[in-house]
């Protein structure tokens, strides 16, 4: 086994094309921002496992200096375990005390393993932008030290009929003068700058939240743009100011398997910290499902919600459970 710590660009091309790994682009801004890369080859000097390593731009924490071990993937244990171990090293002697992972610097980002695919009955099938992965790599985690560290849901709900808090919540809404209207189509790119600032200040108390550019971010949602419906992305304004967002999408993995699309993603939920449980995140919910009954879906997914979010209180009320995800972590040195 052999281990190379890549530097120069011409060498991320087998890092990136990991077979049996997501592709990945060596100028995205995760790639350019990683401390490290490191590939591991097998005996006969193929690639067998890959991972970055962020501790420059790694998430403040307020008891830990935290590193991010990302872009992991592995063909099997024994690369793993030598990886694993060395980007754990390097992460203690840049200072770390904790490798949490995986997870590409920034939430905004590709984290979290699935590590339960069923609740109740047989598995849900995967849903449009769900992360996923083999079944080993949690596996190789665990088997390295790492333990579990944070716990995420998604949860599913039938949009059968109205729902019976729709007229309570537009109560709400009216009480605290708070209008809601979708985004403008001739406005993207203004309307994504307002969310932009709105997202930064909702998320800023989440695990592991650090901001990323505004272009990083510009690009994310422009991505989107063309299956975006604009009637299930939902502004929530107070006198002008906007204070609440949702972001439903459909669930195009059902076209992908050619079953008819009946399933909308609830992918967004923020609301500005001081305005949290004050109802405004359960009215969105309420009146973005009610929007997405009246245009045909039948069913509707909170997707991807930390344990203890408000986003996760509020889809109890409506959800069950059909797949968890984990963060894993695990202590790699004293930071000093």
């Amino acid at each position: 086994m052999r281990l190379d710590r890549l530097i120069a660009p011409a060498e991320l091309s087998d890092f990136c094309t990991l077979p049996g790994a997501p592709r990945l682009d060596p100028t995205a801004p995760a790639m350019r921002q990683a401390d490290a890369h490191w590939l591991a080859r097998d005996d006969a000097g193929q690639p067998a496992a890959r991972a970055s390593l962020w501790w420059t731009h790694a998430p403040p924490h307020p008891a830990q200096r935290i590193g991010c071990i990302g872009h992991f993937a592995a063909q099997d244990r024994a690369p793993a375990a030598v990886l694993l171990d060395r980007v754990c090293a390097e992460l203690a002697a840049a200072g770390c005390t904790l490798a949490v992972g995986p997870l590409d610097g920034n939430t905004f980002r590709a984290y979290r393993f699935v590590t339960r695919r069923a609740f109740d009955g047989p598995a849900y099938p995967p849903f449009f932008l769900e992360p996923d992965n083999p079944d080993a790599w949690p596996a190789d985690f665990s088997a390295a030290g790492f333990a579990p560290w944070a716990e995420y849901y998604s949860s599913l709900t039938t949009l059968d009929t109205p729902d019976p808090r729709l007229a309570e919540a537009m109560r709400h809404l009216a009480e605290h003068r708070i209008s809601v209207r979708s985004p403008a189509p001739d406005a993207f790119e203004r309307e994504l700058a307002r969310l932009y600032e709105m997202i930064l200040v909702s998320f800023s108390r989440a695990l592991l939240f650090a901001p990323i550019a505004r272009a990083e971010f510009m690009a994310q949602y422009a991505a989107l743009q063309p299956v975006l419906i604009p009637d299930l992305a939902l502004l929530a304004e107070q006198e002008g100011r906007l204070v609440g967002f949702l972001l439903a999408l459909p669930d195009l993995a059902q076209a992908q398997r050619g079953a008819p699309v009946d399933t909308v993603i609830l992918k967004t939920l923020a609301v500005l910290p001081e305005l949290g449980g004050g109802g405004i995140g359960s009215a969105l919910v309420a009146v973005g499902q009610e929007q997405a009954r009246q245009m045909g879906f039948r069913q509707a997914i909170h997707a991807l919600m930390h344990d203890a979010n408000l986003s996760r209180k509020i889809s109890a009320h409506y959800a069950r459970p059909i797949r968890q995800y984990t963060l894993f972590a695990k202590t790699v040195g004293s930071g000093q």
